[in-house]
């Protein structure tokens, strides 16, 4: 009877592990640093690194809008990205995705999104000067969805600049 004990206990924790694995899954930093640098290359852009001071900014920030899940920004020293989304676990890849979704709203040749959309995330996303990042994800209370914030060093989105200087044989489609 113990030898069928140790097996359970040896299933459930295998079980455990798969599911911890699982919730991890596209959160890690190298995730983040991974789905930004596509979009990046994609354009012609130098990567992101991690940095640990502004995961931690990021962190805190997430832990204040925790409670209300609110799209307000810090309104602190770095470019930020925010996302909400309720009805799945989003991940921080679901994230950078949706962000850099806003690419077919850019147009690089008047430096302006179309009228009526949002790039700003995707031009913060690509913004050549912004060359550290730090993210975080929290799951607000009462079950009221998944807040992700992205911070980037130094900030990008600076009016009258565009995010990268085009070489037109560098360019891809993402």
């Amino acid at each position: 009877m113990s030898g069928n004990k140790s097996v359970a206990f040896g299933f459930a924790f295998v079980v455990v592990l798969t599911m911890i694995n699982a919730c991890l899954a596209q959160n890690s930093p190298q995730d983040y640093v991974n789905a930004h640098n596509t979009a990046r290359s994609a354009v012609g852009v130098g990567g992101v690194t991690w940095d640990s001071t502004v995961q931690a900014y990021a962190q805190n920030y997430a832990n204040q809008r925790k409670g209300d899940c609110k799209l307000i920004h810090s309104g602190g020293q770095y470019g930020e990205n925010l996302l909400w989304g309720w009805g799945k676990d989003y991940s921080g890849i679901d994230a950078v995705n949706s962000w850099v979704s806003e690419k077919q709203y850019y147009n690089y040749n008047t430096n302006t999104c179309a009228s009526g959309k949002v790039c700003g995330h995707y031009t913060q996303v690509v913004w050549r000067s912004s060359t550290k990042i730090g993210c975080a994800k929290v799951v607000c209370d009462n079950n009221a969805g998944i807040f992700i914030i992205c911070s980037y060093k130094p900030p990008g989105n600076i009016s009258g600049q565009r995010p990268y200087e085009k070489d037109d044989s560098m360019i891809s489609e993402i």
